[in-house]
């Protein structure tokens, strides 16, 4: 199995410059490459440029421009080239399935801020020897970074990928291991039931708080935000030190509450992970629950709109994104993987409205938010252990029917 590892690097200030410049240069040779295949279909006669083309030709950028491509590794830059490969078959893929196609764009500076290194000794070296929290990692034309390795790295490096978030600098690992012992087995399995006012609910009854991480931090995001925005428009070049530094501010409000919502999700899956054999939960589809509602056309007056409900639509939005349910999920999975553990995901539909004693199914089942309340047999409880419970019953069901 592959399982990457995320360190955070701190090079001096000439190591910084030299990294920045890495990032520029990669994000030139990015744009140079999308203007090449721009070019040759809208002037030579619609002609595609492939990665193979371009890859053959960076032995003559390099040596046209050694000041800027010739000090880098040759390797990450076809890396580079293969990105932008992958952009445009993902383009062509999204025209076929007749969906919004979103051609390929030119990358800012501030926005290219990953640089990968396919193989481990071709262009960087990791240096695996165990002395202390404080190792190295080595990159052509950068030289020896320190890193704070807060955790052992188990397998073999294949790959290095640098990445600059705000004014810091990580190095990403990714590394191939032996599967992993599972945890001992508990004989427990559970249901969840992710949701708004709890940010999880399970069938025995137990509920995990919302956090509310972006809520929370609602004040001090609107006041940066408010501040950035006194400054006037103008090219980037021109910009005051006071206004980078306002941009910075808002990057690291948004960068902790990012943060926060990570080391939740992850402290909520191990302890779900550590307690129970297997977890059932809905199959959310949380990109066609965050969308806003269309627009609806008043019959009697022609060009005007009835009310849709978008104000209140978009406050559930944001609420749905602050609690970060798909991040969730994603580290619930990897996590039960390396455990030995089953998760298992069920149809949400009338989870929460059928009732667990009777198996009567009526929106009239639910009376509020909370509460549940049985119109047929009278049983009553938290709705959202309700949920939980039939999470559970089907995923059982769905294990039972398809044995491993």
């Amino acid at each position: 199995m592959i399982r990457a590892y995320k360190f955070l690097m701190r090079p001096t200030v000439g190591q910084q410059q030299a990294l920045a410049e890495m990032l520029r240069d990669h994000c030139s040779l990015y744009n140079g490459a999308l203007q090449e295949r721009r070019d040759a279909w809208r002037h030579v006669s619609k002609t595609s440029i492939t990665y193979g083309m371009q890859s053959a030709q960076l032995k003559e950028i390099r040596a046209f421009d050694p000041e800027r491509q010739g000090r880098w590794s040759f390797s990450s830059q076809q890396t580079t080239l293969r990105r932008l490969d992958k952009a445009f078959a993902a383009f062509f893929r999204r025209v076929k399935s007749a969906e919004t196609p979103g051609y390929p764009r030119f990358r800012g500076v501030n926005w290219f801020d990953t640089v990968d290194f396919p193989k481990d000794g071709d262009g960087c070296r990791w240096d695996s020897t165990p002395h202390g929290p404080v190792t190295r990692v080595r990159f052509q034309g950068v030289g020896h970074v320190k890193v704070h390795r807060h955790r052992p790295v188990v397998g073999k490096v294949k790959t290095v990928s640098v990445k600059r978030e705000g004014k810091r600098w990580y190095v990403i690992l990714t590394a191939e291991q032996t599967q992993p012992e599972p945890l001992p087995k508990t004989g427990s399995a559970v249901g969840i039931d992710l949701g708004i006012a709890n940010f999880l609910a399970d069938s025995g009854g137990a509920f995990v708080p919302n956090p509310r991480h972006a809520r929370a931090a609602a004040a001090k995001l609107e006041a940066a935000q408010q501040a950035l925005a006194r400054f006037p428009r103008v090219r980037r070049d021109k910009r005051t030190a006071n206004h980078r530094r306002a941009v910075q501010h808002v990057a690291d409000l948004h960068r902790k509450v990012r943060r926060q919502r990570l080391d939740h999700a992850h402290k909520t899956a191990l302890g779900l992970v550590r307690e129970h054999d297997f977890i059932a939960h809905e199959d959310l589809k949380i990109r066609n629950m965050v969308k806003a509602p269309g627009p609806k056309p008043d019959p009697d007056r022609p060009g005007s709109f009835l009310p849709n409900g978008v104000a209140a639509k978009a406050g559930l939005n944001k609420s749905i994104n602050d609690a970060g349910w798909g991040v969730f999920l994603t580290i619930l999975t990897s996590k039960a993987e390396s455990a030995g553990r089953e998760v298992i995901a069920v149809d949400p539909r009338n989870t929460s409205r059928t009732c667990p004693e009777c198996g009567h199914v009526a929106a009239e089942n639910r009376t509020t938010q909370e509460k549940f309340h049985c119109a047929s047999c009278g049983h009553t409880a938290h709705a959202d252990t309700v949920g939980a419970i039939n999470v559970l019953r089907a995923g059982l069901v769905r294990r039972d029917a398809n044995p491993a």
